[in-house]
């Protein structure tokens, strides 16, 4: 088990919070990645461990570790574990980026229909950027 807790590495995962419990756990992942609280290398919980920290199901940490791998954040090897990927950090910025643009894209599609010009769009982007802590 790793030194730290995941509970310490992101915020709970609630059934009322936007997304499925194991996109919570999936986001919650990449975010502690991409900002360094977890190194390549570094072992992550077992899907019980997880699971009774974040008091969900065994079969949600394993979809969210299942993900995860298949996007290459990280690894398992039998016997040893779950571990982050070597390149893991970049990965799950460059995942986050591509689903940025993918947001940024709706809300220009949106904007657009609303009425909004170019411009306006910019203006709004801009607002909506000042806004963030």
């Amino acid at each position: 088990m790793p030194s730290k807790s995941i509970k310490l590495l992101f915020p709970p995962i609630s059934p009322a919070a936007d997304g499925t419990l194991y996109e919570q756990i999936v986001s919650g992942v990449k975010r502690a990645i991409g900002d360094g609280k977890m190194k390549p290398g570094e072992a992550l919980p077992s899907f019980r461990q997880l699971a009774e920290e974040m008091l969900v199901s065994v079969i949600t940490v394993k979809r969210a570790y299942d993900e995860l791998e298949r996007e290459g954040i990280i690894f398992r090897r039998q016997g040893l574990g779950t571990f982050v990927a070597e390149g893991g950090g970049d990965r799950s910025r460059e995942l986050k980026i591509e689903h940025a643009r993918t947001l940024l894209k709706t809300a220009a599609r949106e904007a657009a229909e609303a009425g909004l010009k170019p411009p306006d769009v910019r203006r709004l982007f801009l607002e909506t950027l000042n806004e963030q802590p």
